[in-house]
Order: C-alpha cells, then sequence, then structure tokens
C-alpha cells in the first residue's frame, strides 16, 4: 500500500483546476451501454474508481477509444452480457460500489442485469432496495443467490412504465430507474426522485441521446419511454466535493489559491456552508478566490446566537460528501461547531486521528461531533495514520498539511479513488508531499 509523508505548516499559493466530478462519471460512463452508437464523454477524471468501470465496461465488451486526456469515445454495440454470470465480473464488479448502475442499462437493453454485493467505502449501510424496487415496478422479476451475494433482474419484452414513489432520493438508485425507464414502454413517473446537479446532467445527456425526460432538477421525474437512443457528445462538471476539499485546504493553511472554472451554478449551498465557518470566497467570473486568512475565520452562531449546526440533507441539501471536510476546517476555527451527519453512521470514526493531533473534538454518538476551534492559537501536531475512506482522508490529507512536523498517512488508495493526481497538484502549489 502506499504511503504520503507530508511536512505541514507550509503556506501554498497558485491556481488549481479542479478534476471532473467523480460521482457524475460513474453515472455517465454506465449510460453508454444504453446504445450501439458512438458516446463520446470529455473531462473524465483519472482516478481509481473511474478507472475500474471503465475496465469493467471493456471486459463487458464495450469497444474504448481514448482521445485525448479525460476524453474517451465508447461503443456498445458488441456486449457480451454472458460476462455478467462470470466468476471475474463478481471479483471484478464487487469492488466497485459505482457498478450497481450498470443494471439498469443491461436490463433496459438486454432483458437482464447482476451485479455481486458492491464494496466502496465503508461508512455504514448502504442500502440497495431502491434500485430495485424501482426495476420490480417497470416489470423485472428480482434474482438474489444468498450464497454469491450476488443480485439480478430479469424481464423478457420491454420494461412497462409505471408510476413510483422512491422510499429515498438515492441519487444512484434514481440515475439506475432513470437509465431503465427511458427505453420502456410507456411513461413512467418518478417522485421523491434525487435532483443533484450530477443526476441532472445524466438526464441531460439521455435526452441528448434521444430520451424524454421531463421535470429535469425537480424531484418529480416524467420518462416518455423510447424505442432506442443514439450517440451523443457530454462533458462532465467540475467535482464539486474536490472543489470544497480546496476551499478547505486553502482555510486550514491559511493559503491564496484560486479555484479555476468551478461551475459556481451548480454548487448550489456549498459556498454559503463555508461562508458561516467564517471563510472568504470570492466569485470572479467562474473561479473561486481565496485570499489568504492571517486573522483566522469566525464561526458564525445562529440567528439567536446558539451553536451552529451543519448537517448533510439530499439535494439542494448539503452535501455529505463535505461534512469531513467543513469538521476538519473546524478545529482552527474562532468558534464551535456541531456537525450532525444524518445520512451515514460511521463516517464520524476518523475523528481520534485528528485528536491525536490535538483537535478539541467531542464524538457525541455515530452521528454527531462537536468541535471546538483552536483559532490557530495551538497547531495540530503531525502524526501517523491511515485513510479509513475517500473523503475521511482528504480530511486527514488536509489536517496534515496544516500541522506542525512531517505526518505519514498510509492507505493513500482510498485518497486515490477520489482525487486525480493529488500529491502532484499539491506540490505545484507549493506543498511538501512525496508518495513512497
Amino acid at each position: 500500500m502506499g504511503t504520503f509523508k507530508i511536512e505541514g505548516g507550509i503556506r501554498l499559493k497558485g491556481d488549481v483546476t479542479p478534476q471532473g466530478a467523480k460521482n457524475e462519471a460513474l453515472q455517465i460512463l454506465c449510460a453508454v451501454l444504453l446504445t450501439p452508437e458512438k458516446v463520446t464523454i470529455s473531462n473524465i477524471p483519472d482516478i481509481i474508481d473511474v478507472n475500474k468501470l471503465i475496465t469493467l465496461l471493456g471486459n463487458l465488451g464495450v469497444k474504448i477509444q481514448k482521445n485525448g486526456p479525460g476524453s474517451i469515445t465508447f461503443q456498445a454495440d458488441e456486449v457480451n452480457v454472458g460476462y455478467l454470470e462470470t466468476e471475474a465480473f463478481k471479483k471484478e464488479g464487487g469492488s466497485l460500489r459505482g457498478s450497481i448502475m450498470i443494471v439498469g442499462p443491461l436490463l433496459a437493453r438486454f432483458g437482464k442485469g447482476y451485479i455481486p454485493k458492491p464494496g466502496g467505502d465503508k461508512i455504514g449501510r448502504r442500502r440497495l432496495d431502491t434500485h430495485f424496487e424501482g426495476f420490480i415496478n417497470l416489470g423485472a422479476k428480482f434474482r438474489y443467490e444468498k450464497e454469491d451475494h450476488f443480485y439480478g433482474v430479469e424481464m423478457e419484452g420491454r420494461l412497462k412504465g409505471a408510476y413510483m414513489l422512491l422510499d429515498e432520493a438515492s441519487v444512484t438508485g434514481t440515475a439506475n430507474i432513470v437509465m431503465a425507464a427511458v427505453l420502456a414502454e410507456g411513461t413512467t413517473t418518478i417522485y421523491n426522485a434525487a435532483c443533484e446537479p450530477y443526476l441532472q446532467q445524466l438526464c441531460k445527456m439521455l435526452n441528448a441521446m434521444g430520451a424524454k425526460i421531463g421535470g429535469v432538477g425537480s424531484n418529480l421525474l416524467t420518462i416518455e419511454g423510447v424505442d432506442s437512443l443514439g450517440g451523443c457528445e457530454h462533458r462532465i462538471l467540475p467535482d464539486m466535493i474536490e472543489i470544497g476539499s480546496w476551499i478547505g485546504l486553502a482555510a486550514m493553511t491559511r493559503s491564496e489559491i484560486t479555484i479555476k472554472n468551478v461551475s459556481w451554478d451548480n454548487l448550489g449551498v456549498i459556498p454559503n456552508v463555508f461562508r458561516k465557518l467564517g471563510i472568504t470566497l470570492e466569485r470572479r467570473g467562474d473561479d473561486i478566490y481565496i485570499p489568504t486568512h492571517e486573522n483566522g475565520y469566525e464561526i458564525k452562531t445562529d440567528i439567536d446566537g446558539s451553536i451552529l449546526t451543519i448537517a448533510d440533507a439530499p439535494w439542494p441539501g448539503f452535501t455529505p460528501d463535505l461534512l469531513s471536510i467543513v469538521l476538519v476546517i473546524a478545529t482552527q476555527a474562532n468558534g464551535d461547531l456541531l456537525i450532525h451527519q444524518k445520512m451515514f453512521e460511521s463516517r464520524l470514526f476518523f475523528v481520534d486521528k485528528l485528536i491525536d493531533m490535538g483537535a478539541k473534538i467531542m464524538l457525541c454518538d455515530p452521528h454527531r461531533a462537536v468541535v471546538m476551534g483552536h483559532n490557530f492559537k495551538s497547531q495540530l501536531k503531525a502524526t501517523t495514520m491511515s485513510s479509513p475512506d475517500i473523503r475521511a482522508g482528504i480530511s486527514l490529507l488536509i489536517a496534515a498539511l496544516s500541522a506542525k512536523g512531517t505526518s505519514t498517512i498510509q492507505n493513500i488508495e482510498q485518497i486515490d479513488r477520489g482525487y486525480e493526481r493529488i500529491d502532484e497538484r499539491l506540490r505545484a502549489l507549493g506543498a511538501n508531499i512525496v508518495r513512497v
């Protein structure tokens, strides 16, 4: 396993361009299975999770042509559906949670879709019920092999459009159902649909391919099924989670950084949440400029003077993927903060590593933590730690960059799953970070 060695306490400076969005890429790449025609996708992030999915598509028989950095043309005109029932697929598909989203397109186009129990971050239980209940509503039959943890849906003939009220606004669940419904016979209505920008991007891409999806951007989607879809060209949005990570890095290291081409209109409440933490963000065209916070940053209180609470929620609420970033930022803020992680029960369990570094954090339960900021009067101290998941990993990296001394982060493959060449890009800003 790889390791980062980081000398902390160095102020950084410069411009950084965010990578393409990981969570959008995983949806968009699965959608190429819906057509035999060529689909060209640009701004694809070069990260482990996305590259695993591209390899999986290739093993399914999808033709892959690399056009240049971040640009690939896919053609799924000779898909080998039989690969789904091989031992190789069970091993490969089980290592990537995003592989669940191949099921909807395969079911819609070929009448069957299988997936082993997916892997991914160890951040608590992540249900698949929404996906499969949606497929069943469209007429598919569910199949589950308990011994192999192997899920599947099958259908003879075309899927049939239906009304459904999702039990949760699952992003991947909504995406999977939408991809199945676009080729179904009749009208599908999905209420309590997820409406994240990445889901909107998927719908826009499908419409460009000939789908008929209405209500894009709302939680009520109406889909008129079509007989077939064609090819298209699509560009992936910048990654809002990485943008938030760069904001956190700038604040914690008191660095002057400009984040380029952030697609401000798709950031939702994210800039305002960071402003509540006292961080100065300037909009310069489509860039975010973060000045040096020489005097630190002060957490605002609620309107009645009580401690500020930041909680995650489905879009347009604050994304759970940035709560770990907010938590680490708060360790050096002027003021106190309550973090409430509602959606995953194990995502705060990395705080013990921050406490080892000198942070003042009280973990109330698996979902809540109170952070008492140092206001830079006491610098975090370097330590050796291991990255438990993507978002905790980048938060520990930010803490290490602000700490006194040289820190070691092990299991950095978890960080590489979501962040493209993070060490190279940090060195370009002046950081002293080495990959061992």
